[in-house]
């Protein structure tokens, strides 16, 4: 154990630590059904995440024709307004999260969250899960505020992984991620990093380019000793 390579752990959320989709598309259908639109099959919402929630409602209304963008705006709060609200009825750990989590821990790693989430909904969900006690940062798509265009700064921007590694005290982290959004903000960082090739992948694992790729969270820790 004292010979374990990184000294800090950093896992997207969505298709990485928790199956998400579900809740995720419920209130994207929650509100396409307000301003009139066909709602989705929700076990393709696993196609839409990846840029975020305002990105899922956006594809998904794309689709049908599109909306104007001061409607669109006012769909989009009532999304999340509802997402609030029922974030955490569907969405749980993946196999061997927990376990990873004890594992790390019991080496001594500091674990944290970044993802494009806002962080409030993140921490609420961990907590509901009884799982944010155990990171030493979350770090969501809202954490670092808005750039001079205004733009939330979130991956896949370097800075939210930067300021991880800050909050974790320095030294040497990996990042975990099923997206390309994921493997961008990695290498823009300088981040050793690896595919969740079970999430909600937007490319294969060859595509994504990780440094490894794993098909389930009970090989994260030997393929992070062989890195």
């Amino acid at each position: 154990m004292a010979d374990f390579p990184f000294d800090i752990v950093a896992f997207d959320l969505d298709g990485t630590l928790l199956e998400t989709h579900r809740d995720l598309g419920t209130a994207v259908n929650h509100a396409l059904a307000l301003g009139g639109f066909d709602t989705i099959p929700v076990e393709s919402a696993t196609d839409l995440i990846g840029g975020g929630a305002k990105a899922m409602l956006q594809q998904a209304i794309d689709r049908q024709g599109g909306l104007p963008h001061d409607e669109f705006r006012k769909l989009y709060k009532t999304m999340l307004a509802y997402y609030g609200e029922n974030n955490a009825v569907h969405t749980r750990p993946y196999p061997h999260a927990v376990e990873v989590l004890d594992a790390l821990a019991a080496r001594g790693v500091a674990t944290g969250v970044v993802t494009n989430k806002f962080e409030g909904f993140a921490r609420d969900i961990l907590g509901t899960l009884g799982l944010l006690d155990r990171f030493v940062f979350v770090i969501g798509g809202d954490s670092l505020g808005k750039d001079a265009e205004g733009n939330y700064i979130a991956k896949p921007a370097a800075d939210p992984l930067l300021k991880a590694r800050e909050l974790a005290g320095g030294g040497a982290m990996v990042f975990i991620g099923d997206s390309s959004y994921d493997m961008k903000a990695a290498r823009a960082a300088g981040v050793p990093v690896i595919a969740a090739c079970y999430g909600y992948c937007d490319g294969t694992a060859a595509e994504l380019g990780a440094d490894a790729a794993i098909d389930s969270l009970a090989e994260l820790i030997p393929a992070l000793e062989r890195l």
